[in-house]
């Protein structure tokens, strides 16, 4: 299978993408820019938040969307903003990172620690009132975050961990934390992922110019090369759900690095995604 760039090099750091028909299409985060970026059949067009840094963005179930720059969440009541502060977090020698909502409607935002912290990095739970719950501690850098379709299990990645795991979900809580697949080094570090209709796992490899996709069971499936050796995340899209659209990155590149590397890439894998859930604040 090989990906199509559909965007050229445009973003310095792509990452959480994300389809909703509401704001007409595929939106990601171009994260040191603090850039949300979106794709329509119109065109590209960007809106900056007023941060230091763009983590990652949901829709809300009123419309508008929810996005967590480095350390606060900022709520818009319309597709395109503008955005205001909601929130703010004292995440200490960490910030956002990436996440998701869950089943329940609520935010689950992962953060990822400083260079010198260790594992200082956490996952919240974030409820429509702004009330927050920790969820995991102890983590380095949280990543991927994907529910199986039954909404029974949670997939989680810290990547420093170079494992997917899985948690069982009861009435939103999670335990029973165990590996789903390990990655080793030489194939690149998990990233973000995506869960597919029949349960398949699909997750950016970070280092690795890959994807890979794992059954339910944790088996490969399938390698999705990409040009560029950070790739770091991916998302299921389109009018029927059909289309995986996987980020990639120009971090710590030269600027005049001549590559494909923060471009979006495409391609139909012959299997479904799941709707993406909206954050019921």
């Amino acid at each position: 299978m090989t990906p199509e760039n559909i965007t050229g090099p445009i973003s310095g750091h792509a990452e959480a993408p994300v389809w909703w028909p509401g704001w007409g299409g595929l939106r990601w985060v171009d994260g040191h820019a603090g850039d949300l970026v979106t794709l329509t059949d119109e065109g590209l067009r960007r809106m900056h938040l007023d941060d230091e840094y763009a983590a990652f963005v949901r829709p809300r179930v009123g419309g508008g969307f929810a996005a967590f720059g480095a350390r606060t969440l900022y709520l818009s009541d319309t597709a395109d903003g503008p955005a205001h502060a909601a929130a703010s977090f004292d995440l200490g020698d960490a910030r956002f990172n990436d996440g998701t909502v869950d089943p329940h409607g609520r935010l689950l935002a992962g953060t990822m620690a400083g260079p010198h912290a260790g594992a200082a990095g956490r996952l919240l739970r974030i409820g429509p009132e702004l009330d927050t719950t920790p969820v995991l501690s102890d983590v380095t850098n949280s990543n991927g975050v994907g529910f199986t379709p039954d909404a029974r299990q949670m997939y989680y990645v810290d990547t420093a961990t170079q494992r997917i795991d899985v948690f069982d979900v009861r009435q939103g809580d999670l335990s029973g934390r165990r590996a789903f697949v390990h990655i080793d080094e030489e194939q690149g570090s998990p990233d973000g992922l995506a869960v597919a209709a029949d349960g398949s796992v699909w997750v950016a490899l970070w280092g690795g110019s890959a994807v890979h996709g794992y059954d339910a069971g944790g088996t490969l499936i399938e390698r999705i090369e990409l040009p560029v050796s950070q790739v770091s995340a991916c998302t299921f899209g389109g009018d029927d759900l059909s289309t995986l659209f996987i980020t990639t990155s120009a971090q710590d590149l030269d600027p005049d690095h001549g590559t494909e590397a923060g471009s979006v890439f495409a391609l139909d894998l012959g299997v479904r995604g799941n709707p993406v859930t909206p954050f019921s604040g």
